[in-house]
């Protein structure tokens, strides 16, 4: 009875988000392409008419592709649970390893890992080597393609084996409350890699090379004075190798932080207008929204653990999804693929409040930025990065607000100038 009624739960939330997606898809595709000829009044003078066309054409590209990709995973999802997919999987594995075990469990999650990643490869390639070549965005060679992801899978068996050995030992051994302890070991986990990822992983795909700029480490140098904000370096990563796009980030955590500014960025941008932008970056360390985030992220992470550590133990839980549990134990990471697997079809309705937040700490960031450099510097640098970035200037409003974790550009620019006290018009925006 439980099984059944987990079954038609599972499949009532699959059908929902499912619609959903759909019938937002379908509206933005449809005020992206209504308003596709015609230039905001406010970009009019600054965005050129085939840039704009662009950017519908290019989002509109993408939302479809989207759309078809979705189709395909939940026909995967479908096949993994209900048409036996990892159930058949079990059992070769169990044929071919004698016994449940670490060995098993661990050449379980492993082959879905490796089955799931092969049926992403075509929709990776394609994203890659022809929607985004379509558009002039690539700049990524097949072989850069296959070496990023055979590196990705290395990396992921150095790293993730042995984390999942950890989690795996204690929901076997650890009792009742392992989901505590993994989940400690789980936030310990995130935390070495935010320390660990800036000068450990990063390198391994991208090169990092100092700020040669004099003028522009000054400009930046005494920006971080202004704000209280102290970095271990400033660095020019080369994006360009991959793709058109640009942007700046800081990595890291306590004493490893680092500034990043793609190659792409420097080359686009004057020196105000990557100050302004960095001023935002900055705006989300010292309001603590990084912080803040890494606190959501770990409680959000223990919730979820408590409720896989009350589902792993529940026969109705695998029936409902299609498995039958071994008899003798063994479960361990089953129940973790299956969580996997389900979690998201029941919080996709959350995404909403998720974006909501994001676009907050957007306004305050820019709010930040505002009152440490020039608005319009700001302004003109999110101007190129939207045409840069083939962002369209007319999203959908229900889409963005369900999906967009940065607010639609008209709304921004009117608030960030709100904030500054300024008036805008395109022809005042430096170039």
């Amino acid at each position: 009875m439980y099984s059944l009624t987990f079954s038609v739960l599972f499949v009532t939330f699959l059908f929902i988000s499912l619609g959903v997606r759909f019938w937002l898809g379908s509206r933005q595709i449809r005020h992206v392409l209504a308003h596709r000829d015609q230039v905001p009044p406010r970009f009019a003078e600054k965005i050129p008419p085939a840039a704009h066309q662009k950017a519908a054409d290019y989002t509109v590209a993408k939302t479809k592709f989207a759309l078809l990709s979705l189709l395909v995973h939940v026909a995967v999802l479908i096949g993994f649970t209900f048409m036996g997919g990892l159930q058949a999987l079990s059992i070769a594995l169990l044929k071919w390893q004698g016994a449940p075990g670490m060995i098993y469990e661990l050449l379980l999650i492993t082959a879905f890992g490796a089955i799931s990643g092969l049926i992403d490869l075509p929709f990776d390639y394609y994203r890659q080597f022809v929607l985004e070549q379509r558009f002039g965005f690539n700049k990524m060679t097949r072989r850069l393609f296959f070496m990023d992801m055979i590196k990705n899978a290395l990396l992921g068996a150095v790293i993730g084996l042995p984390l999942l050995w950890v989690i795996l030992t204690l929901m076997n051994d650890a009792g009742n409350l392992w989901w505590i302890y993994a989940w400690m070991v789980w936030s310990g986990f995130q935390l070495l890699m935010l320390v660990l990822y800036p000068t450990v992983i990063a390198p391994l795909f991208n090169k990092f090379t100092p700020l040669a700029d004099d003028t522009l480490r000054s400009r930046i140098e005494a920006l971080m004075r202004r704000v209280g904000f102290a970095s271990k370096g400033l660095f020019v990563m080369d994006g360009s190798k991959r793709s058109a796009h640009g942007n700046a980030y800081f990595s890291g955590f306590g004493g490893a932080k680092r500034i990043v500014f793609f190659d792409t960025l420097l080359a686009r941008l004057t020196p105000q207008e990557i100050e302004a932008v960095l001023a935002h970056e900055l705006g989300h360390f010292k309001l603590k929204h990084i912080v803040k985030r890494i606190c959501v992220m770990f409680a959000i992470s223990l919730a979820f653990l408590a409720l896989l550590g009350y589902l792993k133990s529940r026969i109705w839980f695998y029936t409902g999804l299609g498995v039958t549990p071994l008899p003798f134990g063994g479960n361990d990471a089953m129940a973790l693929i299956l969580f996997m697997l389900a979690l998201p079809i029941f919080t996709f309705l959350l995404s909403p409040l998720v974006a909501l937040t994001s676009r907050r700490h957007e306004f305050e960031a820019d709010a930040f930025a505002v009152h440490h450099t020039n608005a319009p510097d700001l302004v003109s640098a999110l101007v190129k990065l939207y045409e840069d970035n083939a962002s369209t200037l007319t999203p959908d409003p229900l889409h963005s607000a369900f999906y967009d974790s940065h607010p639609p550009a008209t709304v921004r620019i009117d608030r960030l100038l709100a904030v500054a006290g300024t008036s805008f018009h395109p022809t005042r925006i430096a170039t």
